[in-house]
């Protein structure tokens, strides 16, 4: 696999319509005097997922469209075990200034290949930073707080939920994964410690979250036991889980991006991470110079990175009383008043 990365790349390069620089006279320059370039290697399930992997590609087109850079891809093959090579061959390229890897699988690859490539600038999206371990100074972890958000998304569920029973499904199980999980059944029992919660994941490993009818299998049995709503993080294996809920007539919360448009009627929310957002600061922060390695930066719910939807077109699903009482747990999380610890929440 590795000696046909350099023709993925360019293949990958021409496609997306991003290769070269640019006389664009829009944006900003790097200190080399050209146009800013990234290199994005995408998690499991690539482009095309509607969640995870394309919000961090909105981000690139984002950051072109304000500040024309360019940018080119690659999506790792299978469950990723080319992963590495990727984004080795990203960081080998000169003309690369920022390599970003999109997903907690890309944790330690991406600090071992940074601390070889101390010139160059990283950034990977849901980094698992490991206790005791130092980050290289080029690279920088963006993670978000998707344990907030997950436990406003139980609150969602547990006050709308007419059978008191929902549902949560992960994908890989994972402590990120896992993170959505117990937020979401201490959101669940602050507002009705009476409804009960089914959960399931559907695999250990990366290639769990590319699996939709894995996803639909695990959701139709969770709505057959009673669930009447199914918190979803499962990456692209989350389709299954969405295309469950309209055979079944329930509903789901997403995660990630909205995914209203793909079942219209039957996602009561998403619990959003603006990775688009992120992406688009990082490179905003390697434009300007406030690029820090060595860290990792918090996207949270104060900012509204971290966040869930409530719109004009699942406001009549979620009711104007229920919104105001979840609007009312997230102030007082961010106030510091409500603690979403490892072990769930303590007022």
């Amino acid at each position: 696999m590795k000696h046909l990365l350099p023709y993925l790349l360019t293949f990958f390069l021409f496609l997306s319509g991003c290769s070269g620089k640019t006389d664009d006279k829009q944006g900003k320059e790097s200190s080399s005097g050209d146009k800013l370039q990234v290199g994005l290697v995408f998690d499991i399930g690539g482009r095309g997922d509607k969640s995870f992997n394309d919000s961090a590609y909105n981000g690139l087109e984002m950051a072109k469209k304000k500040h024309g850079i360019t940018f080119l891809y690659v999506e790792p093959q299978g469950e990723g075990a080319d992963r590495e090579a990727a984004l080795r061959q990203m960081a080998s390229d000169p003309d690369i200034d920022l390599v970003i890897g999109v997903g907690l699988l890309f944790s330690d690859d991406i600090t071992r290949i940074a601390a070889e490539f101390p010139d160059k600038k990283f950034a990977c999206i849901d980094y698992i930073s490991k206790p005791g371990a130092v980050i290289p100074p080029n690279l920088q972890g963006i993670v978000f707080e998707e344990k907030k958000g997950s436990y406003l998304a139980g609150a969602l569920a547990g006050l709308a939920s007419k059978t008191k029973t929902v549902g949560f499904i992960g994908g890989m199980e994972s402590s990120v994964i896992k993170k959505f999980e117990t937020g979401f059944i201490a959101g669940v029992h602050a507002v009705d410690p009476g409804v009960k919660v089914i959960s399931g994941y559907i695999g250990m490993t990366g290639s769990a979250f590319a699996n939709p009818s894995k996803g639909k299998e695990l959701a139709l049995g969770q709505f057959a036991r009673g669930a009447d709503i199914i918190y979803e993080a499962a990456g692209a294996s989350g389709l299954g889980v969405i295309e469950a809920a309209r055979e079944t007539r329930k509903l789901v919360i997403c995660t990630d991006r909205d995914q209203e448009p793909d079942a219209p009627g039957f996602v009561l929310s998403s619990m959003i991470k603006a990775v688009d957002r992120a992406v688009l600061k990082t490179v905003e922060r390697a434009l300007d110079g406030s690029f820090k390695g060595g860290s990792v930066a918090v996207f949270g719910l104060a900012d509204r990175y971290t966040d869930y939807v409530y719109n004009e077109k699942n406001s009549a699903l979620i009711g104007a009383a229920n919104h105001e009482k979840v609007e009312t747990l997230r102030n007082k999380i961010v106030s510091g008043e409500i603690s979403v610890d490892e072990n769930g929440a303590a007022q």
